[in-house]
């Protein structure tokens, strides 16, 4: 008992530090929760694998809500129920191993989840250089590789910026539509952070950039995660070979927690959703390369990397699709049914094991910035009761087979456009259930969670519901990791490949 009473005490600090941002109304900026630091921002703190998973899925909900406009969001209370509940049903010896008398167990907790990556690089397939492993240099026109985070959390971009340019790794975000970096004299928004400053990241200004120029207008956003503020800038940009000078966007002088310590590897954000959501009001860097004729297209192409697979070859290109990666004969365009912004496709069917679901109300969006598929109880239930080896712990949620059967089939398949994409077997394993025995039963990367009306998901390309009619999901990199994704601005339409097979 004294073991559950220590996790829960510590998992109260960690929903106020990390989970449960405050969602604002419409017009107002968003709120931060301070909560004193009590060790070293470099430390990853580790935390049990299950209570990772419950942080991913706050975290899409969190997202869900504020892409969606939320009037009555998810309470914190709740939020912190989902982590309690996690928590209070540790099997003793998973307790044991994470309970530390006294004050250090607080201390590695309450640093948990600025940056959902931390368990999940507990896990990671191979060794990789500060949690990231560099993907291939592409050698198709405008194109960037992505580099993984984690196991697979995030997709980064070297992008230069300034003169003389200077590499900045940025995060690749199809759900949001802002580009920024951390401004030079940058400090954390932590009151009680004694430490000062935003980690060990690169940082612009008039001190580094020559064509630098401060518009001292503000700006403010919060993600599902974490929050920034700053001043517009403009100065020149270079993505994938194209250049844009006096480009419009965001520094930030303000960050949250979830950006600032020394283990995540990115120095800010690239938003590639419509400029329409922007919370600058600017255009966002592929739009902008249209306008200026940079670009005939304003595309984005996305070939999302696994890192199971040990052959990081994840790129994005754009203005264009690239051949090489996806097999011509299954590509298929539909039509964005998302009117405020974000990138949302009709599911045409949901399969499990072969069976349709007969499920015809379903709707994506397509978020590069989710890890797990999160959709109504009754939902998951039912995908996972088809699903061979899936198991339901009522205080756990459902738990899938670490290590598939061999020659297993792809269980879990969307239709898009007449097409069936089926997701990979090894993508429904989120992370072990207990860490010391990584063959054994893994949390879903299908999950419950209360995300709007019955009928609502969120899939690893984000889901929603926009009409009486219409069910929306979340869909995250769980199934971006199967297809080749591509978004239209002027067609206003998202196209969808199997991905070619490797030779």
């Amino acid at each position: 008992m004294r073991l559950i009473s220590a996790l829960l005490s510590a998992i109260l600090v960690v929903l106020a530090a990390h989970d449960a941002h405050a969602l604002p109304a419409h017009n107002t900026p968003f709120i931060s929760i301070p909560i004193s630091r009590l060790i070293p921002r470099g430390n990853a703190p580790a935390l049990p694998p299950t209570i990772v998973h419950q942080q991913h899925v706050n975290r899409a909900i969190r997202r869900h809500e504020l892409m969606t406009g939320s009037i009555v969001p998810t309470s914190d209370d709740a939020l912190l129920a989902n982590l309690q509940r996690r928590a209070a049903a540790l099997p003793p010896h998973i307790q044991k191993r994470y309970y530390v008398p006294g004050l250090d167990v607080l201390s590695r907790l309450a640093n948990a989840g600025k940056q959902q990556n931390n368990g999940a690089a507990n896990f990671k397939a191979s060794a990789t250089k500060d949690g990231v492993t560099p993907a291939k240099k592409p050698s198709f026109a405008h194109t960037i590789g992505l580099d993984i985070q984690a196991k697979d959390i995030g997709y980064l971009g070297t992008v230069q910026i300034g003169t003389p340019p200077r590499d900045f790794l940025l995060l690749m975000d199809s759900g949001s539509a802002d580009l920024w970096v951390g401004a030079e004299g940058c400090d954390s928004d932590d009151e009680y952070d004694d430490i000062g400053g935003c980690g060990p990241h690169n940082f612009l200004g008039g001190n580094s950039s020559k064509t630098f120029k401060d518009t001292k207008q503000a700006w403010k956003i919060e993600y599902g995660t974490g929050a920034v503020s700053g001043t517009l800038v403009t100065d020149t940009v270079t993505i994938a070979g194209l250049t844009i000078s006096e480009y419009e966007f965001g520094t930030a002088s303000k960050e949250s927690r979830e950006f600032t310590p020394d283990y995540i590897p990115f120095d800010g954000i690239v938003g590639l959703a419509k400029s329409l959501i922007s919370r600058q009001g600017t255009t966002t860097i592929i739009e902008a390369l249209q306008k200026k004729g940079l670009l005939k297209h304003a595309i984005s192409s996305y070939h999302i990397p696994r890192l199971a697979d040990g052959d990081n070859d994840g790129e994005l290109t754009l203005g264009a699709l690239n051949p090489d990666k996806y097999d011509r004969s299954t590509l298929v365009s539909v039509p964005n049914v998302n009117d405020l912004g974000f990138w949302e496709a009709k599911i045409d069917k949901v399969t499990v094991g072969g069976k349709d679901m007969g499920w015809t109300n379903r709707s994506a969006i397509m978020d590069t910035g989710t890890t797990l598929i999160i959709a109504p109880q009754e939902d998951v239930d039912a995908i996972h009761r088809l699903i061979p080896g899936a198991y339901q712990n009522p205080d756990m949620g459902w738990t899938v087979p670490c290590v598939p059967p061999a020659n297993a089939k792809p269980p879990f398949a969307l239709q898009f456009g007449g097409r069936s994409f089926p997701v990979d077997v090894r993508d429904l394993a989120f992370l072990p259930v207990d860490e010391a025995d990584p063959k054994g039963n893994c949390t879903s990367g299908i999950t419950a969670g209360n995300i709007g009306t019955s009928t609502q998901w969120l899939v690893t390309f984000e889901i929603y519901t926009f009409a009486d009619t219409t069910s929306a999901q979340q869909v995250g990199d769980v199934f971006l990791k199967n297809v080749y994704m591509s978004t239209d601005v002027g067609t206003d339409k998202i196209s969808f490949a199997k991905l070619k097979t490797k030779k």
